[in-house]
């Protein structure tokens, strides 16, 4: 998103009470009288055009040296546009052919240099003219400014340079419309370097610490305006170095390849650097260039290192060089098969970015973070984190880089990583050999806001027997659960120190440490949560560690607890299956063979989502101690729900244990890909007894679900539930059902709405455009087509490249009462566009689902918006990381939001934060503020400017590259 107008959900989850997710700052709009004040301004305006209606979007740009407090914009139509409804981000009103917006009660100010945006759709009919003319509190704005252009020209990416070494900065900047560049400032991340006030722009950095470093400048105009190059990633070395680049290439077989060596800094006397191939396919060798004389005088002057690939091998090798004294660098080559086409080539070199170790994806451990970034809140509250999602994405990628090397090994690795740290071991889940399968859980309503809780728990309410522990056991021998926890502090930031096998370790603990965080309704954002342990001991928190925040009782007990985040561990299923897939098409089933039987496994388990919360009779579940108990499968709603969880004693002797499914279920997380996968794949059949049928009756479940959930345009809808407001309530008169559950708008969580972003209809139907073409699905292809075509008409493409797609969604109506033999067209159910982005990670998912469907349907529209997407974003939007965008982050203004705590409850966070009645969002993170992104924050929180930041998160860089193999492996382009 560029930038964006609403945050982003991905992923949440909850231990049994409930669960919610961020939020941006929304408000009401009320109309505010504009401050007199001297305007410079500029104006863009855009549209999304339908045919009979559109999207107008605004952008108004303050370009003078003061701050716009207060501000109308002016403008007026030349035909019969009409305004439909109230638009967003500003106060829309009409007269005549003139349209008005006042700035919203929530955003009066626009500072000196920053912009807004707001947008309204209107109907017309006829020609849609563009209007000419603008004014902002009176004062013409004839048109945008366009920003200055800015390149980092010194170092160059990759680079090398000794520690204390002087490290040249260099820009070239220009300036546009009559302006004049007054500045160019150079950055380390966030932390300025240096500024150059003429040009020549450069600047000698020295002191720059040891360790990996991204630099780049930022050009100033004359009216305020400005822009950022691309950045580029240094390294500085303990000591001398050897500086390789680049340190990924790709060589196609029979073909060259090359890659240049230099020194970081001047040597006394000749120093012989010499290449070896140190791992990997040998079917890389070096022709020339393997050893090389770096003398006093040309020591800066790049050599180069000639690379030549044989007929034959596929796969990535390593080079190291090597001197006597210096630090070594290693460049990593992949081998592609002749024929191999752009797409599959992008995918490489895309790839081996998020692969290469400078670029921060990945802990020591191999761990993938959420984000490169740290300082970064949305579902995961800080940005190394991570989440079962960003796993499952890593075997996706490298399912993908077997397909198109041949070379499995890289998948078994990811699936063992996963298995290793985001699969609890026996010893984290010590005691579920007490789970009583017949009372699996004790009953806790949930509450609609965070300052409900805790929720009692009561006894009284009888749940339902759980159908399949035993036959887990039996067919896999244990008692323990195979699935990922949703959420892992990859650095115990926190200092929980809950890593694999330990339990409140502590600050100390260096390795990856499981948390928790939503658990208090769905109104509970993650600017409202209190993260707590995955095991709690009572170290830390109250005299009940964080137990009693949650859920009330006479007494409380040291244990532990995970969720499973059902779309992730579907997602894992899915890469498990083409994995197989490629690998068998090359002959090399084998080598996958005992990873993809494990994804079998996996799906066993995944099950548990398949049941009501508290295994209460699915249909019409009314009333929790007149819902009716659940015995066999009839507790079973066949569906991917938000969550499945396990917990129990820490102590042995305590014994006891449980369990518990979700009553609802998502549109969005559907995934009948992986069902047929189950179902239709005999290597990853589920060995027990009943798997196999249960997964066959969701794949026709959850294709009939989205089905329910098309609206009368063609989006689908937000989900369903057996448990209204999470305590067996009743439904308002007149809402519709799906098997007995009833349609909940927005299921899960309501800050934001859980069914307004537009990455949930991408994730969802990417999943069923794959099913489609595994299967040919008619079903299927009759929600495609009407979704396709929704989308494609809410999709815009620039000359330039550039696109908008859809961001945030509004929705009105319902659907009609499920009926399998005669389903409903939904006349009453509609979405509209609220506003578009150029979100990069949502359109490498939406690419992905427009090829699978264009390349089983013959759409031509659909492969052609699909290579333009990417092909837009390979053109705009790289950088010396991956593929980004900026953001706009207005949603940190509520980093001091206060959080819920029940009155007289007090504790400590590990570091010491106290939590009382008093705590904010910052204030128990206080570790947020040595962040050195934190100041652009801070800045925005003293009435500055709202941050922008450009993140590389990793599910995004991983959907953008699995898009463009994708293509590749669909249209052999």
């Amino acid at each position: 998103m560029s930038p964006p107008t609403t945050s982003r959900t991905i992923r949440l989850s909850t231990l049994g009470v409930s669960l919610a997710v961020l939020a941006a700052g929304v408000g009401t709009m009320v109309a505010n009288p504009a401050v007199a004040a001297t305007v410079q301004c500029s104006v863009d305006y855009s549209v999304n055009d339908w045919g009979s209606g559109f999207t107008a979007n605004v952008k108004i740009s303050n370009v003078s040296s003061a701050a716009l407090n207060g501000w109308t914009l002016t403008y007026a139509y030349s035909g019969n546009q009409t305004l439909s409804g109230t638009g967003w981000n500003g106060t829309w009103s009409q007269s005549g052919k003139n349209v008005t917006v006042v700035n919203p009660a929530w955003a009066t100010s626009i500072p000196a240099g920053g912009n807004t945006t707001a947008g309204a759709n209107f109907s017309y009919s006829g020609t849609n003219t563009a209007p000419t003319a603008f004014a902002v509190n009176g004062t013409s704005c004839t048109g945008a400014h366009t920003a200055p252009t800015v390149a980092l020209t010194s170092p160059t990416a990759g680079a090398s340079y000794a520690a204390g070494a002087t490290i040249p900065l260099a820009a070239s900047a220009s300036a546009a419309d009559g302006a004049t560049i007054s500045k160019v400032e150079f950055y380390d991340n966030t932390t300025l370097i240096g500024t150059a006030t003429a040009a020549p722009y450069t600047f000698s950095w020295t002191g720059a610490s040891s360790g990996s470093h991204s630099v780049y400048a930022k050009a100033y105009d004359s009216l305020g305006a400005t822009s950022e190059s691309t950045p580029a990633g240094l390294t500085v070395a303990a000591g001398p170095s050897i500086s390789a680049v680049p340190t990924t290439l790709s060589v196609t077989q029979g073909k060259t390849g090359t890659f240049a060596l230099k020194l970081s800094s001047q040597p006394t006397a000749n120093v012989t650097v010499t290449t070896t191939r140190t791992s990997g396919n040998t079917g890389l060798a070096i022709s020339s260039g393997a050893t090389l004389t770096f003398t006093p005088s040309n020591w800066s002057t790049a050599q180069t290192v000639t690379l030549t690939a044989d007929a034959a091998s596929t796969g990535s090798a390593n080079f190291t060089s090597t001197a006597t004294g210096y630090t070594s660098s290693v460049v990593t080559v992949t081998e592609l098969a002749a024929g191999t086409g752009v797409y599959d080539d992008r995918f490489l070199q895309l790839y081996n970015k998020i692969k290469a170790p400078a670029n921060g994806y990945f802990s020591p451990e191999g761990i993938p973070y959420h984000s490169v970034e740290t300082l970064l809140v949305e579902a995961p509250d800080q940005g190394h984190e991570t989440t079962s999602e960003a796993y499952s994405y890593l075997l996706w990628l490298e399912a993908q880089y077997g397909r198109v090397t041949k070379d499995w090994s890289k998948f078994n690795a990811a699936w063992t990583l996963m298995e290793t740290y985001m699969i609890p071991t026996h010893a984290d889940q010590p005691t579920n050999s007490f789970y009583n399968a017949s009372k699996p859980a004790t009953y806790a309503p949930e509450h609609p806001l965070p300052s409900d809780y805790p929720s009692q728990l009561d006894t009284s309410v009888t749940a339902g027997s759980d159908p399949i522990a035993a036959e887990l056991k039996s067919a896999y021998g244990t008692d323990d659960i195979y699935g990922m926890h949703w959420l892992q502090d990859v650095d115990n930031v926190y200092g929980y120190g809950n890593s694999p096998g330990k339990c409140e370790a502590g600050p100390t603990d260096t390795g990856p440490s499981y948390i928790n965080t939503y658990q208090r309704g769905a109104q509970e954002s993650v600017w409202e949560t209190i993260p707590q342990p995955t095991c709690d001991k009572f170290a830390y928190g109250g005299k009940n560690g964080y137990l009693d925040l949650f859920i009330k009782d006479t007494s409380y007990a040291k244990q532990w607890k995970y969720t499973d985040a059902p779309d992730a561990d579907a997602r894992a299923i899915q890469a498990a299956y083409w994995a197989d897939t490629w690998a068998k098409a090359q002959g090399n089933g084998s080598q996958v063979a005992t990873t993809v039987a494990k994804a079998g496994k996996m799906g066993d388990y995944l099950r548990y989502s398949f049941f009501d919360k508290y295994f209460k009779k699915i249909g019409n579940c009314v009333g929790p101690t007149v819902c009716a108990a659940g015995t066999g499968k009839d507790s079973e709603h066949y569906l991917l729900s938000w969550y499945y969880a396990w917990g129990g004693a820490t102590d042995s002797s305590a014994g006891w244990a449980w369990r518990i499914g979700d009553s609802a279920a998502h549109g969005g997380y559907q995934n009948p890909m992986a069902a047929f996968a189950l179902v239709n794949n005999t290597d990853m059949t589920p060995k027990s007894a009943t798997g196999k049928a249960d997964w066959t009756t969701s794949l026709g479940r959850q294709v009939e679900f989205v089905q329910w959930l098309q609206s009368n345009e063609g989006a689908i809808a937000g989900g369903a539930t057996n448990s209204w407001d999470g305590a067996y309530g009743t439904p308002p008169a007149g809402t519709p059902t799906f098997y007995g559950m009833a349609y909940d708008e927005a299921p899960v969580y309501h800050d934001p709405p859980s069914n307004q972003w537009f990455g949930f209809q991408s994730w969802g139907v990417e999943r069923l455009a794959e099913y489609y073409y595994a299967s040919g699905d008619t079903k299927a292809k009759a929600v495609l087509d009407k979704w396709v075509s929704w989308a494609l008409a809410n999709t815009s493409f620039n000359a330039d490249g550039s696109f908008k797609i859809p961001s945030t969604l509004a929705w009105s109506g319902k659907p009609d009462t499920w009926n399998a033999s005669s389903p409903g067209a939904n006349a009453g159910l509609h979405v509209s566009v609220v506003d578009y982005t150029s979100d990069v990670g949502v359109a490498g998912s939406y690419a992905k689902l427009l090829s699978y469907y264009a390349a089983k349907s013959g759409n031509a529209a659909a492969k052609t918006a699909a290579q333009k997407l990417l092909d837009g974003m390979w053109a705009n939007n790289q950088d010396a990381l991956g593929i980004s965008v900026p953001e706009t982050r207005t949603d940190y203004s509520r980093f001091n939001d206060s959080v819920s705590v029940p009155s007289g409850w007090t504790g400590t966070m590990p570091n010491g934060d106290a939590i009382n009645s008093s705590s904010t969002f910052l204030s128990i993170r206080s570790w947020y503020k040595s962040d050195p992104a934190f100041a652009k924050v801070q800045t925005y929180l003293n009435g500055g400017a709202a941050p922008t930041f450009t993140y590389h998160r990793f599910w995004a860089q991983a959907d953008i590259a699995t898009a463009l193999a994708t293509y590749g492996e669909l249209f052999n382009s």
